[in-house]
Order: C-alpha cells, then sequence, then structure tokens
C-alpha cells in the first residue's frame, strides 16, 4: 500500500510539474488509463465543464480475473493559475465480469458498482495529448467485492481529438 502511495504521489507531482507550460481545452481524447485495472479510455466534452468518460478495463491475478466496463458523468472546474490545468468530480456506474479458479473450485460472477470520481485533468498546448490523473472509489451493489471498494487512482494519457 505505501508503495501505491508514493508512485501516485510521484505521479502527481510530475504531472503538476508538466503543467507549467501554456495550454489549452479539447473536445474529445482516447487512450490508455495506467492504474487498476489497466483500461482504455474515451472523454468526450457535452458542454463547457460537463464530460462523459467510458472505460474499459481488464485485470488478472493470483487465480481471478475480471473484465469491467464503466461510464462517469464529470464537471470539470478551471484552475485558474495554471492554464488547461482543471480539477474534476463527478459519479458513474459499472459492471464487473469475475472469474476465478482457486485450485478447489472456480467460477464467475457479475457485480454492478456505483463510482465516485475525483481528480486532476491537463492539455499540452503544443501536442494533441492530454494527461489525467484520477480516484474512483466503488460500492458494489451485489456479486463479488460486494460493499465499498477503497478505490484505485490511475493515470491516464489520451490522444486529443478537437
Amino acid at each position: 500500500m505505501k508503495m501505491k502511495t508514493k508512485i501516485l504521489s510521484t505521479m502527481l507531482a510530475l504531472f503538476l510539474f508538466a503543467a507549467v507550460s501554456q495550454a489549452q481545452d479539447y473536445k474529445s481524447a482516447i487512450g490508455l488509463r495506467l492504474g487498476y485495472p489497466l483500461s482504455a479510455t474515451y472523454k468526450t466534452f457535452i458542454s463547457d465543464q460537463a464530460a462523459l468518460e467510458l472505460v474499459a478495463g481488464f485485470r488478472t491475478f493470483s487465480g481471478y480475473s475480471w473484465f469491467n466496463v464503466g461510464g462517469y458523468y464529470e464537471v470539470h472546474k478551471e484552475i485558474p493559475s495554471v492554464a488547461g490545468l482543471k480539477w474534476y468530480y463527478g459519479a458513474g456506474a459499472n459492471i464487473y465480469f469475475w472469474s476465478y479458479d482457486s485450485g478447489f473450485n472456480g467460477g464467475s460472477t457479475t457485480s454492478i458498482g456505483l463510482s465516485g470520481v475525483l481528480g486532476l485533468d491537463y492539455k499540452f498546448a503544443d501536442a494533441p495529448l492530454n494527461i489525467s490523473v484520477d480516484w474512483i472509489p466503488t460500492f458494489f451493489l451485489n456479486g463479488y467485492g460486494n460493499g465499498f471498494a477503497g478505490g484505485y487512482g490511475a493515470l491516464a494519457a489520451r490522444y486529443t481529438i478537437n
């Protein structure tokens, strides 16, 4: 747990350091969310401050694996002191398809989760690149992982489409 905190803190520091250059906004972006799980991500703004983000991820670990798809509604707010840097919050839902094999028995299940979102988003001025760092706590309504999961942080890198 301490190693994850150090890695996320380092990524956040690098992210903020990179934010000193001139930046501009974008309409849509597609890329990877480098976290837990590794995910494909697509974000599009539906107004000046509101965006929809769609994710699809896969993870395998010690006898179990899952595939998830999710969508989030995010509200972006400017950070006036740094052009192109925004903070955002929002909520959404995920569906998880679990598979496991404990050696004695195996199986699969499906879970539905409700999630919150909190993060920072930055668009580089001279490159079609957007990066973000966020935290997504999730409450599982059923199935494997039933109940609150502390959430997972990730660094996303996306190609912007204006």
